[in-house]
């Protein structure tokens, strides 16, 4: 594995991906093909990419069983399932894929994992990722790995991540590997590495940017209430659009924030949702750029 052998010589920074083929070709046919969630999951399963219960894709523990593995290896600590944040696709829309398109980003499943000050925050969400980072163009069943490291600065791993063969491929891989093994009478070159004990960041202590989209009352001073909330809550917004109004005088918002703690923005959240002119929150979804 490369972090374990090339890359050993780095401090690894972060590792970012995705790591779900299955969810990858769903979304990459939500924003090129304009289908629906629906649509595409049944398309996935009939090619066989997505089970007939396809929860531990869709839901994001494949992903979250992943990045913990990853962040384990990257920084030499134990990473379990349960300390992984996970928050799957079920809950993207159509809407959400245009608007993020029509700011400059892709929507992907991303699993992070960072060392910050010697603690570790390890996360599997949908995000917004800008549309010039290498990430964004890893389309269909494909896979990709980006990793920074002090020394190496980026790179990135990329392939298949589902389906019949690529799967046999990874499966046939692991057996001549072991069948080595015991040939050599060996137990592997490499052996655990997580000699450390490092603090795992609650999604709350999390430092990102946000979209946000929800539904309001359009008549004058509604903007102006809804930014004093998120100043309040020390949220900065970086930009604000309102779509046309509905025939019985709803606006929908579409809010970027500029990086901020993720319990405030939470805490701005619930004051906005109780507020008479909030009809409803459409998504909350986490802007990664780096």
């Amino acid at each position: 594995m490369p972090l374990k052998k090339s890359l050993a010589a780095n401090n690894i920074l972060q590792v970012m991906g995705i790591v779900n083929g299955t969810t990858n070709y769903i979304l990459t046919k939500m924003s090129k093909e304009k289908m629906s969630y629906d649509e595409a999951l049944k398309r996935a399963q009939e090619l066989g990419y997505a089970e007939a219960d396809p929860a531990a894709d869709v839901g994001g523990y494949d992903a979250a069983r992943k990045i913990a593995i990853l962040a384990s290896i990257a920084f030499h600590t134990r990473v379990k399932l349960n300390d992984v944040f996970i928050e799957g696709i079920t809950n993207l829309t159509a809407r959400d894929i245009q608007f993020a398109q029509e700011l400059g980003y892709a929507v992907k499943l991303l699993g992070i994992a960072r060392e910050n000050q010697g603690k570790i925050e390890v996360r599997v969400h949908p995000a917004l990722i800008s549309a010039n980072h290498p990430l964004a163009n890893v389309n269909d069943s494909f896979n990709a790995v980006f990793v920074q490291g002090d020394a190496v600065g980026e790179t990135m791993f990329f392939g298949r991540g589902a389906g019949q063969m690529p799967t046999a491929s990874s499966v046939a891989g692991d057996l001549v590997s072991i069948a080595n093994n015991i040939r050599n009478n060996s137990t592997g070159q490499l052996g655990c590495t997580c000699y450390e004990h490092k603090e795992i960041l609650s999604i709350l202590e999390i430092h990102t940017k946000y979209y946000l989209r929800l539904y309001v009352v359009d008549r004058p001073g509604v903007l102006a209430s809804i930014a004093g909330v998120f100043g309040e809550n020390g949220v900065s917004l970086a930009s604000v659009l309102q779509k046309n109004s509905s025939p019985d005088n709803i606006a929908e918002l579409v809010v970027i924030t500029h990086a901020v703690k993720e319990r405030d923005i939470q805490n701005a959240l619930e004051t906005i949702r109780n507020m008479p002119i909030t009809k409803s929150i459409g998504n909350l979804i986490r802007v990664e750029e780096n």
